[in-house]
Parts: C-alpha cells; sequence; structure tokens
C-alpha cells in the first residue's frame, strides 16, 4: 500500500466521524440528517480535506483536532456543492458515486435543504473550533471566500450561462480555477495558515494548489470521456450531453491529456521550491505523492 494510500485509511474515518458527530449535535430533523449522511457517505477519496491535511504534513507536524475540523467542514461544502450539482436545473444527473443521487432518493425539496444545511453547518463547525480568535476568523474568510460568490459559485454561474456556447481556454481556465480550483487552493492555503509558515513558502504552495486544482479538473473531463461508468460512480457523457465546454471539447482528448501532464510538472516545481526552503529536497512528501495519485486514469 503507498504512503498516500495508508495516509487515506487512517484520516479518512477520523474525518467522517467529526462530520458526523458534529451534524448528529446540531440538527433537530432526523431526515434532513438522514438526508445530509446519505450523501456524505457516498464514497468519495476526501481528496480535499485530505490535501488539508498533507500540507500540515508537510511542515513535519502532528495532526491535532483543529486540522481533522477545518478538513471536515472543507468535505460538507463540497458535498453540499455536489448535492446542488445534480439537481434537474444545474445537471440532472442520477447517479453520484454509483448510488442514486440525493434527489432521486430525498426528493428535490429536501435534497436543496440538505445542501444548504451542509454550508451553513460547515461555518457554525469552524466558528467552534479551539484556535485563537484570529486563525479563525481568517479561516472563514478563507473558506467564505473559496465557496461564494467570488470563487466556487462564482464559476459554477459560469458553467451554467456557458452551457450551448463555445468559450475560449483562457476563459475555460479561469471559470474552473473558480468552480474547482479555490476550494482546492483553499485546502492547502488552509495547512500553510495553521502551520504558521513564511510569505515565500505561502507563494510556491499555491503555486502548487493552482496547477493541482487545473490537473484536477483537466483529469475529471477526461474520465467523462475516457472512464468505467462503474468506476467513477456516475455516467459518462454528461458534459457532451449537456452542451458543456470541457479541455475536452477545447483541445481533444490529446490536447487535454498534455495540458494536464503540463500541470502536474508545473505543480512539481513549485512544489519542489518549497521543499527547497524546508531543506527536504530529497525527501518524497505527500504533496508529490497526491500528484502521482491523479495520474492514474
Amino acid at each position: 500500500m503507498s504512503r498516500y494510500k495508508e495516509f487515506s485509511k487512517q484520516n479518512i474515518p477520523v474525518i467522517n466521524q467529526k462530520m458526523y458527530d458534529f451534524l448528529e449535535k446540531t440538527s433537530q430533523s432526523e431526515i434532513l440528517f438522514d438526508s445530509m449522511v446519505y450523501s456524505l457517505d457516498a464514497g468519495g477519496k476526501r481528496f480535499r480535506p485530505l490535501l488539508l491535511l498533507a500540507t500540515v504534513d508537510f511542515f513535519g507536524q502532528t495532526l491535532e483536532n483543529s486540522h481533522y475540523e477545518i478538513a471536515a467542514a472543507l468535505e460538507m461544502i463540497h458535498t453540499y456543492s455536489l448535492i446542488h450539482d445534480d439537481l434537474p436545473a444545474m445537471d440532472d444527473d442520477d447517479l453520484r458515486r454509483g448510488k442514486p443521487t440525493n434527489h432521486k432518493v430525498y426528493g428535490e425539496g429536501l435534497a436543496i435543504l440538505a445542501g444548504d444545511a451542509l454550508l451553513t453547518e460547515s461555518f457554525h463547525l469552524v466558528a467552534e473550533m479551539e484556535v485563537e480568535s484570529s486563525l479563525k476568523v481568517e479561516l472563514i474568510r478563507l473558506l467564505a471566500k473559496a465557496s461564494g460568490s467570488t470563487g466556487m459559485i462564482a464559476g459554477q454561474v459560469e458553467d451554467v450561462l456557458g452551457e450551448g456556447k463555445k468559450i475560449n481556454f483562457r476563459e475555460l481556465q479561469k471559470m474552473h480555477q473558480k468552480k474547482t480550483g479555490m476550494l482546492i487552493q483553499f485546502a492547502v492555503e488552509a495547512g500553510v495558515l495553521m502551520s504558521t509558515q513564511s510569505f515565500e513558502m505561502k507563494k510556491w504552495l499555491l503555486e502548487y494548489a493552482q496547477n493541482v486544482g487545473i490537473a484536477f479538473q483537466i483529469r475529471d473531463d477526461l474520465l467523462d470521456v475516457l472512464g468505467d461508468e462503474a468506476a467513477i460512480g456516475k455516467k459518462v457523457g454528461a458534459d457532451e450531453a449537456h452542451n458543456k465546454n470541457t479541455y475536452v471539447s477545447l483541445l481533444g482528448i490529446e490536447g487535454a491529456t498534455k495540458a494536464f501532464e503540463n500541470h502536474c510538472d508545473l505543480a512539481t516545481e513549485s512544489l519542489q521550491k518549497a521543499k527547497g526552503l524546508l531543506n527536504k529536497s530529497e525527501e518524497v512528501t505527500l504533496l508529490e505523492i497526491i500528484i502521482e495519485e491523479l495520474k492514474v486514469i
């Protein structure tokens, strides 16, 4: 088992428990709780929270309760976005991670409310973290910026408005830097912030995160064309069916593959600069292994 897989095996149950315990404590509706947990429990690789924890690990720090709490809050926001993405008004998907989507099980109204609750409770969770007030406020600010109308939501709006229209490559990148990239960037930035690192370290690791975010989206676009439906847990060809602008539709499979490899290389270069600051250039870190894991399509 690779180091990253072992890291995932050890930490995903802790992240999950943080989410379940907090929602059970705060929820006063059994069916709402069930709907939220249904989507949280649908599987997924917990990429964003693990990236946050791997960033903390990069600095040789011991993972603490607060790290798991912010990781849990991040995953709750990601899951809310998936519930809403799957709705008939958005992507109208019947499957998510091999299971019927939330609205197919609980109905559209409750699915919308479950997503709303996950978003709101994520900030509730961060607000109750036992960390310095200044750090808590900055984490809330960054998380809101990454997930709201300057981040993920802004990218989703551009995605919806762009259906059936042709956009250029620069516009596509800007859209996905917000829609997919901002939460991935937050994962790394939160790890840096909670580890009290230098401006230069933050600069290189944010460049790493930006390129990982783009590579992650290109990989997703390629999987929509090349992936095995049973393996990825959702229908393939959905992007083309919805006339979505993707890296594959603009660059073709070969061009998208080259762009994916290029951004993986750029992420590696930025990470090497960050490793140099810590005098650990020869060490293979989890952040490097994550890039290699992305390449397994």
